[in-house]
C-alpha cells in the first residue's frame, strides 16, 4: 500500500509541476519555471524510497512531505500566499519543524533496534528529535539564502528578521514534537 502511495504521489506532482514548468516556460515568467523545475525535482525524492528494502516511513509521512510542497512550491510561490499572506512563510515553517520531528521518531524507530529502544533515554530521544527539527530550519534558510543569491532574489525579503523568524518557528515546530516524543516514549 504505501509503495503506491509514493507512486501515485510522486507521479501525480511530477505530471502537476512539468505542466506548471511548460506552461510558465512558455509565457517566459522565468521565477516561476525555476520553481517548478524544482518541483519536478523534490516530487521524484521519495521514488528513491522505493529502493529501500524497509522503508521507515509511514503513510502519513509520505502524504505530509507532498502536503509541504503542494504547500510551499505551489500556494507559497506560484500563487504567491508568500506575498499575500504574511502568516503563510511562518505557518510553513512550523510545520516543517513539526513533520521534521515526526521524520526523526521514525528514524529513531528505524535506527534503535526495537528490544534495546527501551533503554534509551527520553532524553536523548528529546534531543535528537529537536535537532533535527532546528538543523532542517538551519538548512532550509541556507537554501534560501543560496537562491537568493543565485537566482530568485525573493526568498529573503525581510533579511535577518525573516530568517531568525523562520528558525523560531521551525525550532518551535521541532519543540512541540520532541516534547510529544517524550510522553508517548513507552510507545515508539
Amino acid at each position: 500500500m504505501k509503495r503506491k502511495i509514493i507512486i501515485f504521489l510522486s507521479v501525480l506532482f511530477i505530471i502537476f509541476m512539468a505542466a506548471l514548468f511548460v506552461y510558465y516556460l512558455i509565457k517566459s515568467d522565468s521565477s516561476r519555471w525555476q520553481v517548478a523545475l524544482g518541483g519536478i525535482f523534490a516530487s521524484s525524492l521519495p521514488l528513491f524510497l522505493l529502493k529501500m528494502k524497509d522503508n521507515p516511513f509511514n503513510i502519513p509521512i509520505i502524504i505530509g512531505y507532498y502536503v509541504f510542497l503542494f504547500c510551499s512550491l505551489f500556494l507559497g510561490s506560484i500563487a504567491n500566499f508568500y506575498l499575500h499572506h504574511k502568516w503563510w512563510d511562518s505557518t510553513l515553517h512550523l510545520y516543517k519543524g513539526l513533520f521534521i520531528g515526526f521524520v526523526g521518531i521514525a528514524l529513531f524507530k528505524r535506527l534503535i533496534p526495537k528490544e534495546v529502544r527501551k533503554d534509551v533515554s527520553g532524553g536523548i530521544l528529546f534531543i535528537f528529535v529537536l535537532s533535527l527539527g532546528v538543523l532542517a530550519s538551519v538548512l532550509w534558510e541556507i537554501y534560501e539564502f543560496v537562491g537568493d543569491l543565485t537566482f530568485t532574489h525573493t526568498m529573503q525579503r525581510g533579511g535577518n528578521k525573516d530568517t531568525m523568524f523562520d528558525i523560531l518557528w521551525g525550532t518551535a515546530g521541532g519543540l512541540l514534537v520532541s516534547i510529544y516524543s517524550l510522553y508517548r516514549k513507552k510507545k515508539i
